[in-house]
């Protein structure tokens, strides 16, 4: 009774000295250091533009060796960094897919994420298809006034304002059957092709290669040939996917309660995404070893809501099926065949 009693008189105490050891243990280990050399990717976001509780906008982030790059930048996926042992400094370069507003809708905060914890003096590479100059003009100068406020209330030795921001690095949309090398330096390879998102016409995907591992993110796209033939022998193939039944409930609720814009937009959007029977076709067509859906669409809120949104997949394709939440890792160690999963949030 007395440990108590001294136990809750000192409670604040207590919790300042727990709560000074964990910052401390989670800013200087995470996971991450005790990957192997090899590929690497994680969703730091793996929804869409519904609301998900486990699931914020669309964001990869994929490990080379000690290269961290980062594959779309929807809003709250740098904001899942933290928990899931990732330093924002560190990103090298930020790749984006194409320009609907849930892959970029966090790319402001992402950026100044990475030149506030890390001080860096030049900006920050975004790469994408032709059009990415528009959309980097844009997010900096919205930023402009806030990166000189925080370099005057700092220092521009701590916040130089020579790195804030973005610097876009375009490429023209491949044709059909054609790659374009965005990354080929120490061992990997980073190779952007054309998806399928019409109206979207700039929409690309992104396959990297590093010490024999492969992986292949979608973007968003609907079922494509070229797709098909980019991720031939991947060893993780990272899809998008809709499930047409679930998004086809929705559609009727919102045309019995009458809202009118919201049923328009969930009819039409299954013609530009994939669903995971068509996802699993893919990954059966390539090789894939491991199937891991993201950008799931519509938001699995209840159990048997997952089940529905894998109907079928079991029967076409035999390899490894994740349905990915935001913190799920993927780990391709080199020099092996290994694929393994852990759940970092």
């Amino acid at each position: 009774m007395v440990t108590g009693i001294l136990g809750y008189s000192f409670r604040t105490s207590l919790t300042r000295s727990f709560l000074a050891w964990w910052l401390l243990e989670s800013v200087q280990t995470s996971e991450w250091d005790t990957l192997p050399d090899g590929l690497h990717v994680a969703l730091c976001g793996a929804g869409s533009p519904l609301p998900d509780p486990k699931r914020v906008g669309p964001c990869v982030a994929v490990l080379a060796g000690e290269r961290l790059f980062i594959v779309d930048a929807g809003a709250g996926g740098v904001r899942n960094f933290r928990g899931m042992g990732l330093r924002p400094d560190n990103i090298e370069a930020i790749l984006l897919t194409h320009f609907h507003s849930d892959h970029i809708d966090g790319l402001g905060e992402m950026l100044l994420q990475r030149w506030a914890t890390g001080g860096s003096v030049r900006p920050t590479p975004v790469f994408g298809p032709t059009g990415v100059e528009q959309v980097v003009r844009g997010i900096n100068q919205v930023y402009a006034l806030d990166a000189v406020y925080r370099a005057a209330h700092h220092g521009e030795e701590t916040m130089p304002l020579s790195g804030r921001g973005a610097k876009a690095q375009s490429f023209e949309i491949p044709a059909q059957g054609d790659g374009i090398t965005v990354i080929d330096e120490q061992g990997l390879t980073i190779t952007a092709f054309r998806v399928d998102h019409t109206p979207v016409t700039a929409a690309v995907g992104y396959r990297f290669d590093y010490k024999g591992r492969s992986l292949l993110i979608s973007g968003d796209t609907a079922k494509s040939s070229n797709l098909t033939a980019f991720a031939q022998g991947v060893d993780l193939l990272v899809h998008e996917a809709l499930d047409p039944s679930l998004v086809l409930l929705l559609n009727r609720v919102y045309r019995e309660a009458g809202r009118r814009n919201l049923a328009r937009i969930t009819a039409d959007i299954p013609a530009y995404h994939t669903s995971p029977i068509e996802a699993a076709e893919i990954a059966r067509d390539t090789g894939a070893k491991v199937l891991l859906f993201y950008h799931i669409i519509p938001p699995l809120l209840l159990p048997t809501m997952h089940e529905i949104f894998l109907e079928g997949v079991e029967g076409i394709y035999n390899g490894v099926v994740v349905v990915g939440q935001d913190g799920t890792l993927m780990s391709l160690p080199a020099g092996s065949a290994e694929v393994n999963q852990m759940e970092l949030l």
